[in-house]
């Protein structure tokens, strides 16, 4: 289970968030108190703190801040895995919120189940209009139910690119045939931002490691990309199914993540002003910001300046042009701008987490005879995309020193490419 994110609101207790989740709403200062309540309990895998979220569940006040609270109860009941949850979760199957039974279906498939009469009725709701088909088939297909495999190929044509995609991956993990897993790969330059952020999951779950290379092409957000090539590395590289030498490739691509290295789904057809550029850079279609990066790049090499503008009025705060915008200063070679990388390098803020692997690129790329002390500092991390981005930073600097640190790192990963680095050539 990814953890970084989860304990998010540290001064809370277990005693008072479960408190919250037993008090009525109407008594509540804030109507997202319970929410937090529930979310905040996956902390706490304590008696007390799954009846209280067992309570919250079975509580059918059909207020939308009720029903929002029993969404997250169900989550955090699947994130902890709670077997004697189940009876409470199947009985979700049935609700008229179509977000419940989402999170249900879900819940079930995290904390496993081989009851065939829960399976059937998970499978039935693939007949029921406006549900969350793709999260039911991805958990019919992770509890491998077989008897599913027929209704869930059925979807396998379905208009909506992320539902087709899950049918094939689950059809193929059901059916033990392996050969129709390449119709996944055109999701990968699919418009549809959804589309190719759904399918780098299903090439995941379908342990199909030959799509490392087109999943370090695709243009999504790095974070996507990064976690499908690390899990088909984790997965494939102790069996012998790929090589660190093979995986390596894509893994600097995407650290490195300029947008040359990627396959556009989006095109201008006139060259867009450089204001209208930089809007672009918030979009939350990455495709987009990439596609407006590279254009600064090749036709605004002096947009230093008007980026830094950007920075200080808006982007500070947004984690998404944040990150192309420190990228960008470096690739500019805007050395003007080094406080803003480096308070980059550093920022401890959760969201802006790929903004620190993104600094130390452009830290590399600004040159300055000080960057390596900077680098060297981030090699003690729990980061390891961190500490790979420096690896990277420090070689192109020529910097041997940080290799020679990561030698002993406790990520496999980044032993590896320290490893090799420590045995190649410096690069150039």
């Amino acid at each position: 289970m990814e953890n970084r994110f989860l304990n998010i609101f540290p001064g809370l207790s277990e005693e008072r968030a479960i408190e919250l989740l037993y008090t009525p709403m109407a008594q509540l200062e804030d109507a997202s108190e319970r929410y937090i309540a529930a979310a905040h309990l996956v902390n706490f895998p304590s008696e007390r703190a799954i009846d209280a979220l067992l309570a919250a569940v079975e509580n059918r006040d059909s207020a939308l801040d009720n029903r929002i609270v029993r969404r997250k109860a169900v989550e955090t009941l699947g994130r902890l895995k709670v077997e004697r949850a189940l009876p409470v979760i199947r009985a979700s199957l049935q609700d008229e919120d179509n977000y419940l039974v989402e999170n249900a279906a879900w819940a079930i498939g995290e904390i496993g189940c081989s009851d065939p009469e829960i399976l059937e009725e998970l499978t039935a709701l693939l007949a029921r209009p406006r549900q969350s088909y793709r999260t039911i088939i991805q958990t019919l297909a992770k509890l491998g139910y077989t008897p599913a495999t027929g209704r869930i190929a059925a979807f396998e044509q379905s208009p909506e690119p992320p539902i087709a995609s899950a049918a094939i991956t689950a059809v193929g993990r059901l059916s033990g045939e392996r050969a129709g897993l390449e119709r996944l790969l055109p999701f990968l330059q699919h418009p549809n931002v959804n589309a190719r952020r759904g399918v780098i999951q299903d090439l995941m779950d379908s342990e199909y490691f030959e799509a490392i290379p087109r999943i370090a092409a695709c243009p999504v957000s790095a974070v996507f990309r990064l976690r499908g090539i690390r899990h088909l590395a984790d997965a494939g590289v102790p069996i012998g199914a790929v090589s660190f030498q093979q995986v390596e490739s894509g893994l600097d691509r995407v650290i490195v993540d300029h947008p040359r290295f990627l396959e556009p789904v989006h095109r201008y057809e006139r060259t867009p002003h450089l204001e209208e550029l930089i809007e672009e850079l918030y979009s939350t279609d990455f495709g987009r910001c990439y596609l407006a990066t590279q254009t600064i790049i090749d036709h605004y090499p002096d947009a230093g300046p008007a980026l830094v503008a950007s920075f200080e009025a808006a982007g500070h705060n947004d984690y998404g042009a944040h990150y192309h915008i420190v990228k960008l200063l470096g690739w500019l070679r805007f050395g003007e701008a080094r406080e803003i990388v480096v308070g980059a390098l550093h920022d401890r803020r959760p969201q802006f987490m790929k903004s620190r692997s993104a600094a130390a690129i452009a830290l590399a790329e600004l040159g300055d005879t000080r960057v390596p002390a900077d680098l060297r500092s981030c090699l003690d991390s729990f980061i390891w995309e961190l500490k790979y981005a420096c690896l990277i930073a420090l070689e192109h600097l020529e910097d041997p020193t940080g290799a020679q640190i990561a030698l002993q790192d406790s990520d496999w990963v980044v032993r590896a490419k320290a490893e090799r680095q420590c045995t190649a050539p410096l690069a150039h």
